[in-house]
């Protein structure tokens, strides 16, 4: 398996391992995955943007790019924004979704690497509906620290940004199909979203795991069935996800004998370069960005095609 060095830490593909960066607003530890970091920037002078979310401050264009700013603190308090003049805050640049926002913070605490065994879901009362504003909540040193959901601030602020289950009308009439597929999603916004695209595009035999783990336990039950093709056909996992990530998921399913035929897509706001890289590494069948649900289901058809004659 193909490594790398990084600050004298030899990194592996599918380890299961994270590199989270800490950061407070409002006196309170949070974290974000140092993959969705382009850069950190001293806050500078953002122009404002009228009739935007509560949150939004405005943008600002270093280089040449313009950045939409996003105010945490307004955001997680929901109260006004509030800039604070000689403030020494800071912005972090994001990447994700084929698009980058910056995040107005406080200050930035530093970098852990941590296990996703060790990071835990909010507990589902601590959320409307099942869904937090939390990827997870991790022990790094004597804290807990706050994972972001940065998919789903982005998203309620700019609903156009996320899925668009219009685009499966493009893909023009379609039949049913009862392929069995499993989905490997924390976020339970994007759970019904994929599900209900996949649904209206004929895949009626849909199965949804909250994380990597719960996915991989399912098809360790399945392995030694003989209709294992029967009740899996198809896998599509996203990255980040408690427990067990999306790349030592796939890592394992191409890893098993048995498994490995099953076609595994990753599907993740975090395809990058470095990211399809190491996609690559533990044997995804196709990596894709959200919020492309079109694309999705058109590489599903082919995949499926493919794999079914193989079998």
């Amino acid at each position: 398996m193909a490594a790398k060095k990084k600050d004298g830490i030899l990194l592996e593909t599918g380890t299961n391992e994270i590199e989270i960066m800490k950061f407070s607003v409002e006196n309170e530890s949070y974290g974000i995955n140092v993959a969705k970091v382009k850069e950190i920037m001293m806050a500078t002078h953002v122009k404002p943007m009228p009739h935007s979310h509560p949150a939004v401050e405005g943008f600002f264009k270093p280089r040449g790019h313009l950045i939409t700013v996003i105010n945490l603190a307004a955001y997680l308090t929901g109260k006004p924004i509030e800039v604070r003049d000689n403030a020494r805050d800071l912005f972090i640049v994001t990447n994700f979704n084929k698009m980058m926002v910056a995040f107005r913070v406080d200050s930035i605490a530093g970098i852990s690497r941590l296990s996703w065994r060790d990071i835990s879901k909010p507990d589902r009362t601590l959320a409307n509906d099942g869904d937090s504003v939390a990827t997870g909540i991790a022990q790094a040193g004597d804290e807990l620290v706050t994972i972001l959901d940065f998919e789903k601030i982005v998203a309620e602020i700019a609903p156009e940004t996320s899925i668009q289950i219009s685009e499966i009308d493009d893909l023009g009439p379609r039949q049913n199909n009862t392929y069995p597929i499993f989905i490997a999603e924390d976020s339970v916004l994007l759970q019904k979203m994929i599900k209900a695209a996949m649904e209206k595009a004929g895949y009626t035999n849909i199965t949804v795991y909250d994380n990597g783990q719960e996915c991989w336990d399912a098809l360790s039950e399945l392995r030694d069935d003989q209709n294992l093709y029967d009740k899996v056909s198809l896998v599509i996992t996203d990255l980040e996800m408690p427990l067990m990530d999306g790349h030592r998921l796939t890592k394992l399913i191409k890893d098993d004998e048995r498994l490995q035929k099953i076609p595994v897509i990753i599907f993740s706001s975090l395809i990058n370069e470095e990211m399809y890289r190491k996609g690559k590494e533990v044997g995804a069948d196709d990596q894709l960005s959200k919020p492309e649900i079109g694309h999705l289901v058109q590489v599903v058809d082919g995949l499926l095609e493919r794999y079914s004659k193989q079998r």
